[in-house]
């Protein structure tokens, strides 16, 4: 971990000192040449007061004293241009953060046109994270952020499993990725625990509203088609119906909808034999801890799962 400004690497500076004190040098001759011709300008100016010189010599000195000051403001750009040359020869590091494992040892030889540098910084305190989302939530998520609200956002790790940090949303793009549908967000994160690291795959939970007295059932069971969003209900007599629905909300496995009542029971998968009026028969399976009861539905011989909905 280093410092803003702290010393990271020195290059050799005795050439640029070098250049550094020719250039000094210059300019001190040429300051003392123009000091010179500044005199010889008012002696001038005062032999021509008393008619002793002609216009003509007066005019002389005075471009030869603009010469010498063009002169001095060429070897002021060239001091100035070693000063930073030398001041290059130190590597201060522009952030504070982490370093990785240096690019370079003590003794190589390095040029401006490397095309790897010494080595490589990266932030980590705080810590942005990148993430995309789907377009249809822009609708929902750029009001709250022109209102100036607080998106907060969770880090998870690759299983789900574990909270890595929480943050917050710091930038959204200017455009949609025309290919997936998306748009990505930037959050950020204080990470003062380090549980974040740079190039980190992380998963993103982005919350956008909390929905009270919501149903929810599993995502898995969400069927949509080109014409709406539906699921497949189990009545009482063993049958499934299509019921329309709308999707109010997600968060991982498990989405708030409309249209299905608590208690009621949804197919999960093997959607592929299902169609409106099929029979089935129910079995009763472990409950889940997003929604009240799960069951698996059998018609024939191919297994069907199914889950009561829920109320939050």
């Amino acid at each position: 971990m280093v410092r803003k400004d702290q010393v990271l690497a020195e290059i050799d500076p005795r050439p640029f000192q070098a250049q550094l004190l020719q250039f000094e040098g210059q300019f001190d001759r040429d300051r003392a040449a123009l000091d010179q011709a500044n005199i010889d300008l008012d002696r001038f100016k005062a032999a021509y007061a008393k008619d002793a010189i002609p216009k003509q010599q007066l005019d002389i000195q005075q471009s030869t004293v603009n010469q010498f000051e063009a002169i001095l403001k060429i070897d002021r750009g060239q001091l100035a241009a070693a000063q930073v040359n030398l001041a290059y020869c130190t590597i201060n590091a522009p952030i504070s953060g982490r370093v990785g494992l240096r690019l370079v040892d003590p003794g190589n030889i390095v040029h401006a046109a490397d095309t790897t540098g010494l080595l490589v910084l990266t932030q980590v305190q705080p810590i942005s994270v990148v993430f995309s989302v789907a377009e249809d939530y822009l609708s929902r998520i750029r009001p709250q952020m022109r209102r100036g609200r607080r998106l907060s956002v969770d880090a998870l790790d690759r299983a789900q499993l574990t909270r890595l940090g929480t943050g917050s949303v710091s930038a959204l793009d200017n455009l949609i990725d025309a290919t997936t549908g998306t748009v990505r967000l930037r959050a950020l994160f204080k990470n003062q625990n380090g549980a974040l690291f740079p190039n980190q795959f992380v998963n993103s939970r982005l919350l956008i509203d909390t929905l009270r007295g919501a149903t929810l059932i599993p995502t898995a069971a969400i069927q949509r088609n080109d014409t709406a969003t539906f699921v497949y209900i189990v009545n009482q007599d063993q049958t499934v119906s299509i019921r329309n629905v709308t999707v109010t909300g997600t968060d991982g496995d498990t989405t708030a909808v409309q249209d299905v009542k608590p208690g009621e029971i949804v197919v999960i998968d093997g959607f592929d034999k299902l169609q409106e009026g099929a029979r089935i028969s129910i079995r009763e399976g472990p409950a889940p801890p997003e929604v009240s009861q799960q069951q698996k539905a059998t018609p024939g011989n191919q297994p069907r799962h199914a889950r009561r909905g829920a109320r939050q």
